[in-house]
C-alpha cells in the first residue's frame, strides 16, 4: 500500500503521519506542495496538521490552492482515499472535499491536550479497527477546530452515518460535538484530533494505531 504525505510551508505533523503509516506497513512518499502530481499508484493521500502558510487568509485556504492540491482533488474524484488531520481537515473543507468550515474555538483559546472521543461509526476503512460507541483518547492541538455546518448538512451527515468521531464533551463549540467526518463515498476522512500522535506508548497512548492499521489492511485487501 502506497501513501503520499503532502508537505506545505508550516506543516509540522508530516513526519508523524509518515511514521504512523510506515509502522502500519505502508510505503510512504513525502510530496512538496509545489509538485503538480502524486507518485504513481498512490492509494491514500495524507494531509497533515500544522500551520500551512502560517494560517494566513484562512486556515488551509492557501494550501487548498497549491499545485499539489489539484492532484489531491483529482485523486479523491477517482475514488482514492484521503486522510486530513487538524490543518489537513481545514484544507479538505477549503477544497470542498468535505462539507463545513473550521472556525476559531468557542473560547478563542488554543487547545493542546489529550481528549476523549466516541467512535460514531466503524463502517469505513479508517474506523473499522474500532467498535461503534468505543471511547478513545487522542491529543488535540488547534485554535481553529470549531467545526460548523448548517442544520440541513448535519441531518444529511447523520442520515448517511458520516460522523466518524465526536468529542465526549463540548471541547471547542463544534456543531453537535463533531470531531471528524467522512465524505459521501466514505473514502475521505477529516478530523481535528491527532491519531498520528498516538501510535507509541512512550508518547502517552496508542489509540491511533487501530486507524492506520485498519486503513492499510483494508486497502491491501482491496
Amino acid at each position: 500500500m502506497k501513501a503520499a504525505v503532502l508537505v506545505f510551508p508550516g506543516s509540522n505533523c508530516d513526519r508523524d503521519m509518515a511514521v504512523a503509516f510506515q509502522r502500519a506497513g505502508a510505503q510512504v512518499s513525502m510530496v512538496w506542495h509545489k509538485d503538480d502530481h502524486l507518485p504513481e499508484d498512490t492509494d491514500i493521500v495524507g494531509v497533515p496538521g500544522g500551520f500551512s502558510f502560517g494560517d494566513y487568509l484562512r486556515c488551509g485556504a492557501i494550501a487548498a490552492r497549491s499545485p499539489i492540491s489539484r492532484s489531491l482533488v483529482a485523486h479523491a474524484g477517482r475514488g482514492g482515499y484521503v486522510l486530513g488531520i487538524c490543518n489537513g481537515f481545514q484544507v479538505l473543507t477549503e477544497t470542498g472535499l468535505l462539507p463545513g468550515a473550521l472556525m476559531r474555538n468557542a473560547d478563542l483559546k488554543f487547545l493542546c491536550k489529550p481528549i476523549d472521543l466516541t467512535v460514531e461509526t466503524a463502517d469505513s476503512a479508517f474506523t473499522s479497527g474500532y467498535v461503534r460507541g468505543q471511547r478513545i483518547t487522542l491529543p488535540v492541538a488547534h485554535h481553529e477546530g470549531n467545526y460548523n455546518i448548517d442544520p440541513a448538512t448535519l441531518t444529511q451527515l447523520e442520515a448517511e452515518d458520516r460522523v466518524a468521531f465526536r468529542y465526549t464533551d463540548d471541547l471547542n463549540g463544534s456543531t453537535d460535538r463533531i470531531a471528524g467526518v467522512l465524505s459521501g463515498n466514505r473514502r475521505v476522512l477529516g478530523m481535528m484530533p491527532h491519531p498520528e500522535r498516538a501510535v507509541d506508548a512512550a508518547h502517552g497512548g496508542t489509540d491511533g494505531v487501530a486507524m492506520f492499521r485498519s486503513l492499510v489492511e483494508s486497502l491491501v485487501a482491496a
